[in-house]
């Protein structure tokens, strides 16, 4: 109860510390987008058991055609990333005038990120490793981390925006609007190489596709889409019609969210109907704006919305988690229902599943959140037992900008590894050890380098 106690204190001293000229809606968009992300992979979710008695999971969509049109709204990754960028130019900018450079601010975002996920990777790593001393089925083991992992897929898109945010903002303070214009045209160009039937020269879209959403952020931040009835108005009914026709008439999948067998994926990587929806949700997100943040600051919603954020990234990294430890405990139990998808014993089950998966992500926020919340609060000290001379090297501009890069790269590989391995492939980890190294040098050394301030020379990018 003290820690409760402790944690609600620290929530109303942020919330009264808050300064008058903070956008709270940005705030809320965060949390909803997240919590939107966590609700959608808790409801689609179908459990059963195979021909050998093992639990499975799946998606729920491709047997529910009719629920293709909800994923317009339910489909808010792209929200996430518009937040990003009007979060990643805000900062970056205060970074600046703070007299710092975008080599301290790099090492600032990625301690917030990196830090929770280093916590999820070790424990599923050690937990894989104590599963297979116990002889678990290896092919088992790397399936549960596979599942487990899942939130990784997006956190890698994002780290690679947010490396390269000192880059396109730069582009953005120059160009403007011309920026995310180019982007969308280099979407266009890999969907129709994916139409044609040549897949791989669509992968930029990975990197285009939410390049383009995260710069629309930038022009949010610095007030190029400040007239609502210029702006929100003709992105909300311009998205809007452009969504239609490239689902209705064109050849977009209606659905959002990636189903099995379609001819074109939305989501992985985006295409253009999903800038379409970045469109509207950025649209709609103008209009509300005035009337939320008026709100917020007459509210006491704002508390709730600062104590999501404190723990965001931990609720999104554990909650595949979450149902797991669940769906695992009432297989055990013998009291797993697995209804037909569809049926109304199905529909019946979604809300007692969901408290239940509420309850349980709730103790492992409990558990590991507060490493989210004390993630940058210190800064921690090099070892002692690395050399001065390597620490003198951190401290220059060359070698510390090159050390950052190697570190996110790292990161970032470790993460992509994982994800492409196929999910049944053994391992001893249940993380492919190449990539699991590759993941936790590149966190040791921006760990590093976070504990080694700059020497005065210091210039960054």
């Amino acid at each position: 109860m003290d820690g409760l106690g402790a944690a609600l204190r620290g929530v109303r001293r942020r919330a009264e510390q808050t300064p008058p000229s903070r956008e709270r809606f940005i705030d809320l968009l965060r949390g909803i987008s997240i919590l939107a992300v966590v609700l959608g992979h808790w409801l689609v979710t179908v459990v059963g058991h195979d021909e050998h008695g093992e639990l499975t999971a799946r998606s729920a969509l491709p047997d529910l055609p009719w629920a293709y049109p909800i994923t317009w709204v339910a489909q808010v990754m792209p929200v996430f990333f518009l937040v990003g960028g009007y979060a990643n130019a805000l900062s970056l900018a205060a970074e600046r005038r703070r007299g710092g450079n975008a080599t301290e601010w790099l090492l600032h975002r990625g301690g917030r990120l990196i830090r929770p996920t280093s916590t999820l990777v070790l424990v599923m790593a050690g937990g894989a490793l104590v599963a297979r001393l116990f002889d678990a089925r290896p092919a088992r083991v790397r399936l549960v981390v596979w599942f487990a992992s899942i939130p990784l897929w997006f956190l890698v898109a994002y780290l690679v925006v947010v490396v390269l945010t000192p880059v396109m903002y730069a582009l953005h303070r120059r160009y403007g609007l011309a920026v995310p214009v180019v982007l969308v045209g280099l979407v266009a160009a890999g969907d129709l190489a994916r139409l044609l039937g040549e897949p791989s020269w669509g992968n930029g879209n990975f990197l285009f596709g939410w390049l383009a959403i995260h710069q629309m952020g930038f022009a949010w931040c610095d007030g190029l889409l400040a007239s609502r009835n210029r702006v929100a108005l003709p992105l909300l009914f311009g998205g809007s019609g452009a969504l239609l026709l490239l689902t209705l008439v064109g050849p977009y999948p209606i659905s959002m969210i990636d189903v099995p067998g379609e001819r074109l994926h939305n989501m992985s990587p985006p295409s253009l109907a999903l800038l379409a929806v970045a469109a509207v949700q950025l649209g709609a997100a103008l209009l509300l704006r005035d009337r939320a943040e008026r709100w917020l600051r007459h509210s006491r919603a704002w508390l709730a919305v600062i104590a999501v954020n404190a723990v965001i990234l931990t609720i999104f990294l554990w909650h595949i988690t979450a149902a797991i430890l669940l769906l695992a405990t009432l297989n055990f139990a013998g009291v797993l229902p697995t209804p037909s998808v569809g049926s109304a014993a199905w529909f019946a089950g979604r809300l007692p599943l969901l408290l239940m998966f509420t309850l349980m992500l709730a103790l492992l926020v409990a558990i590991f959140g507060p490493i989210e919340v004390r993630g940058t609060r210190r800064r921690a000290r090099p070892p002692n037992w690395i050399p001065p001379s390597l620490i003198q090297a951190a401290r220059r501009p060359a070698p510390r900008l090159a050390l950052v890069v190697a570190g996110f790269a790292g990161v970032i590989l470790g993460m992509l590894g994982n994800s492409l391995l196929p999910s049944t492939t053994p391992t001893l980890f249940g993380w492919p050890t190449p990539y699991l190294i590759a993941y936790l040098s590149g966190a040791a050394a921006l760990r590093f380098l976070r504990a080694t301030p700059p020497g005065t020379s210091s210039c960054g990018i």
